[in-house]
């Protein structure tokens, strides 16, 4: 599988960054999900709009013991940074995740950045998926770090 931005972020990644980093709406958050793609192709995944939707279809998310989602509010998020003009693209980059003694079971493929626009009353029907990378990795009960990408989880260019 490779990286891929869902269609129906397309364009906009950077926008829903934004209203995170600015509490608008207030209860909005950045939501990372590890999934098991569990034969669901990119070009399957990438046309599902809602989380519910994507986790309806084959892909499942894991439910190794310690694993849970993240939820990244503004406080855990850098300011936006300025497009780069040099370059002529526009770079964001979310911190690096840590789960803590992660049980073996399911396998992780893929790590999902999504958008959630109220994480007080919202559903998996409510959230936006943005965002696909492949990440590989069998849990053994360590520690399990995710970098999603050296340069930033996000680039338009």
């Amino acid at each position: 599988m490779a990286d891929f931005v869902f269609n129906i972020a397309k364009g906009r990644v950077v926008e829903y960054y934004n209203r995170v980093e600015n509490n608008d709406p207030a209860n909005s958050a950045l939501i990372v999900v590890v999934i098991d793609a569990n034969g669901d192709t990119d070009a399957t995944m990438k046309d599902r709009d809602d989380l519910a939707a994507l986790l309806g279809g084959t892909a499942n998310e894991v439910t190794n013991t310690n694993y849970a989602r993240k939820v990244l509010e503004s406080v855990e998020l850098a300011a936006l940074p300025a497009p780069d003009d040099t370059n002529d693209r526009y770079d964001i980059d979310l911190p690096d995740q840590t789960w803590s003694a992660v049980a073996a079971g399911t396998a992780w493929t893929d790590i999902l950045i999504c958008y959630d626009p109220d994480t007080t009353g919202g559903t998996d029907s409510t959230i936006i998926p943005l965002t696909c990378h492949d990440f590989a990795v069998t849990p053994d009960g360590s520690d399990i770090v995710a970098q999603v990408a050296a340069a930033g989880f996000f680039r338009a260019s």
